[in-house]
């Protein structure tokens, strides 16, 4: 929708795109949904959800068998967003390299977009 043509919105990492097509597998799902949503003492929160139906308002990108669909209201916020999924002796998660992220807080839960409104 908000697209550069022949670009993909977002990027996935290879243990990304790994992880992915491993949740989409067990949740017999058609993909990941991501979004934003306001929340968290920065302001905005990512959202990720598994999707039964693909929206066709959603920007779809695959890559390596995952699929990733990003809400139409959140394409604007994550166009150049690399998302990888890393893993250390306490966590697993995915994180997210948005250029588009003037601030996040201390927790990394949250975050504040460039141009955006104190809350």
């Amino acid at each position: 929708m908000f697209g550069i043509p022949g670009k993909a919105a977002v990027t996935l990492t290879q243990p990304a795109a790994r992880q992915i097509a491993r949740l989409m597998d067990k949740q017999g799902s058609k993909g990941l949904r991501i979004g934003v949503k306001k929340g968290g003492c920065a302001g905005m929160e990512y959202t990720m959800d598994y999707v039964a139906e693909v929206n066709p308002l959603d920007e779809v990108v695959e890559q390596d068998g995952a699929r990733v669909l990003i809400a139409p209201m959140a394409q604007l916020f994550l166009i150049g967003t690399e998302i990888d999924y890393e893993t250390d002796l306490l966590q697993a998660g995915f994180k997210f390299r948005n250029p588009n992220v003037a601030e996040a807080c201390g927790c990394g839960e949250s975050i504040k977009f460039k141009d955006q409104p104190a809350a």
